[in-house]
């Protein structure tokens, strides 16, 4: 297979990392851990969540698909893993019938890479499998909240628009629940019992999908399990007899015995994001960013002790002089993988899904190469404390104005879509047509040219199988990755509003807006500790109190999810 992971930089912001594993969507199946989103309450209005009865209510039934099994159940969280060649003549069948009706259906959607020219043979070939006419209006997923805003903005809207969670800031939530549709009188209960697909997706992943009290979102389901992951060079490690460290002590002290400035090789890259798993900080990656129920009081992750040990430890990482030159550019820097891989460092945290990137990345080139996850440490040298991630982060919503025939239409494209691996409609969806896209040696799909231009992130955007990790070129990474989600998955929290669909209200939305870079900036040296405490006390003056009261009032009238 050919990945198309983009890379990301050596100082991943929130957006950064998450969008370029976006690119990745085709290859890693099933979806990934990607942020979530804000959203709505009843009866239209901006502000607040659905849940408890009113959700139930709302929710489609869930009936497991018993298609395909995997060789590696779910479990504390993690995907689906499947960890066999790929036998083409053994793929089943999961949509037994085409359930479009031969309507034309707009679809704008995220793009990384150059979209391919509309009619191709992978956009016939999955249009004939649905039996809809999907005309595609892809956009520069890095420029696609600017394209995002301006459309909802006008009266021209597509019949479905797909919104990722990262670009859910401003007025988006709002307008997604004043511009698309209810698909409830379609999905909600046993109706969606007529694409067993979607009814397939897990319950949690819907819950996130209720936006102004209606069910309007299609889902990309996610893992609760943690995403990032601190990657390294396994082969070095093995060689140089280094032991993966267990506190930050022992990292701090492994990374010295690494870095040889004069032989350009350094430990790491910025380590923030291990740091805050490390050190217990509530995730601030998504909405509701980072509040959490603490001894009965609510309380926002930048106020906690634990958010500034984590900073501090990150900055004497820099201090020590242990981290690549490359991560003091910060979100500018080079794509990390060349260094990586020529070993000028060996230790940086990301999404799990560069960790079957970097591997087919160098398979050919470097053939000694081995990359591997580290299991998160507890600061102290015991067990971490660390937070389950949202069930869906990437949404597909239908046009307000659109007739039942094309939301019928839409339905059918996200049935096939949303097909597990190991069936026939997945490997369309994501691979295109056998002989034409790929081609399949000693169980491996290989991706042809043309399959690299034509098939990439496109209907994969749509909706998506419960979280799966497969990848039969590197069978042990899918089992690495999945193992890794399922021993990190047994220390993950629950936040008090995990898998809350929640919008806040249009006051508060750029409260939090500077933190990201203050943390960078403290992290580098450039800013001190001091500094954050001050940037909290002024949060909490300019709406940060009010906002706390606001989630407070939340929880009284829904309870708190966590566990």
């Amino acid at each position: 297979m050919t990945p198309n992971a983009a890379s990301a930089s050596s100082g991943p912001s929130r957006r950064s990392f998450l969008a370029s594993t976006a690119v990745a969507t085709a290859a890693v199946a099933g979806g990934m851990p990607l942020l979530a989103a804000c959203g709505g309450s009843d009866g239209g209005s901006k502000d607040g969540t659905t849940s408890g009865k009113d959700a139930k209510k709302i929710l489609p039934a869930y009936v497991a698909s018993n298609v395909v099994t995997p060789d590696i159940p779910s479990k504390n969280g993690s995907a689906l893993g499947f960890t066999g060649k790929l036998d083409l003549a053994g793929l089943k069948t999961s949509v037994s019938k085409k359930l479009g009706k031969g309507g034309k259906v707009t679809i704008m959607a995220p793009f990384w890479g150059s979209p391919p020219k509309q009619g191709n043979a992978y956009y016939k070939a999955m249009n004939d499998l649905i039996g809809v006419d999907v005309a595609w209006q892809n956009q520069d997923g890095n420029t696609y909240d600017q394209k995002l805003g301006a459309v909802l903005a006008s009266s021209d809207v597509p019949d479905v628009v797909v919104v990722p969670g990262w670009n859910m800031g401003g007025k988006i939530p709002s307008a997604i629940i004043s511009k698309f549709a209810d698909l409830g009188p379609y999905l909600s209960g046993d109706k969606v019992k007529e694409y067993p697909n979607l009814a397939a997706i897990p319950t949690d992943a819907w819950r996130r999908s209720i936006f102004g009290g209606k069910l309007r979102g299609l889902p990309m389901p996610a893992p609760s399990a943690p995403s990032m992951v601190p990657l390294y060079r396994q082969d070095i490690f093995e060689k140089e007899g280094y032991e993966v460290p267990k506190s930050c002590d022992e990292f701090m002290d492994l990374a010295k015995e690494i870095t040889n400035a004069r032989a350009k090789r350094w430990a790491c890259l910025d380590m923030k994001w291990t740091a805050f798993q490390a050190f217990g900080v509530l995730s601030g990656a998504e909405k509701p960013l980072g509040w959490n129920l603490v001894d009965g009081k609510l309380v926002n992750r930048i106020e906690t002790d634990e958010f500034l040990e984590a900073l501090e430890w990150s900055r004497k990482l820099f201090a020590a002089g242990v981290v690549h030159p490359d991560s003091k550019l910060g979100k500018n820097a080079p794509d990390p993988g060349p260094k990586f891989a020529a070993g000028e460092f060996l230790i940086y945290p990301n999404n799990i899904s560069q960790w079957w990137g970097r591997t087919a990345e160098q398979a050919t080139q470097n053939p000694d190469f081995k990359i591997w996850g580290m299991d998160v440490w507890g600061h102290d040298g015991g067990d971490p404390t660390l937070w389950a991630e949202q069930p869906a982060g990437i949404f597909a919503f239908v046009n307000k104005k659109a007739s039942e025939s094309v939301i019928r239409d839409v339905l059918a494209v996200a049935n096939v879509t949303a097909a597990p691996y190991g069936t026939k409609e997945y490997m369309m969806t994501n691979y295109g047509v056998e002989g034409t896209h790929y081609t399949v040696k000693d169980g491996v799909p290989l991706k042809t040219d043309k399959g690299n231009i034509e098939v990439m992130n496109a209907y994969v955007m749509v909706a998506s199988p419960a979280a799966t990790l497969a990848h039969p070129d590197f069978p042990e990474v899918a089992k690495g990755q999945v193992e890794w989600q399922q021993r990190m998955g047994a220390f993950a929290k629950k936040s008090s509003f995990w898998g809350m669909q929640i919008t806040e209200p249009a006051r508060y939305t750029n409260l939090s807006n500077d933190f990201e870079q203050l943390e960078d900036d403290i992290v580098r040296g450039r800013k001190k500790i001091s500094d954050m405490q001050q940037a909290v006390a002024d949060w909490k003056s300019k709406g940060g109190d009010k906002l706390r009261d606001w989630y407070q009032k939340i929880l009284d009238e829904n309870g708190s999810a966590a566990n």
